[in-house]
């Protein structure tokens, strides 16, 4: 067993490189990764694509949206038998 002061010398030992080394990491500047770099542009250009892509499906390939049917109904004639 150890002697009472000893162990507390240990111990405030530990407890001072576990401070200096939390200090340390703290005061280090943080390296940016790929999403802190491109991640806004990525999404933007997704975004982008995706609107150009709908912008193309609605006027380029002659759907037929049918909104309205007035003027476009015409009733057929009606025949007594």
């Amino acid at each position: 067993m150890m002697f009472p002061l000893a162990r507390n010398a240990l111990l405030s030992l530990k407890v001072q490189s576990i401070q200096q080394m939390i200090a340390t990491q703290s005061h280090q500047k943080h390296s940016l990764d790929f999403h802190d770099k491109y991640g806004n542009a990525v999404l933007a250009s997704r975004v982008t694509f995706c609107f150009v892509a709908w912008v193309f499906v609605i006027t380029q390939l002659g759907l037929e949206w049918n909104l309205s049917p007035v003027r476009r109904v015409t009733p057929k004639e009606w025949r007594e038998k």
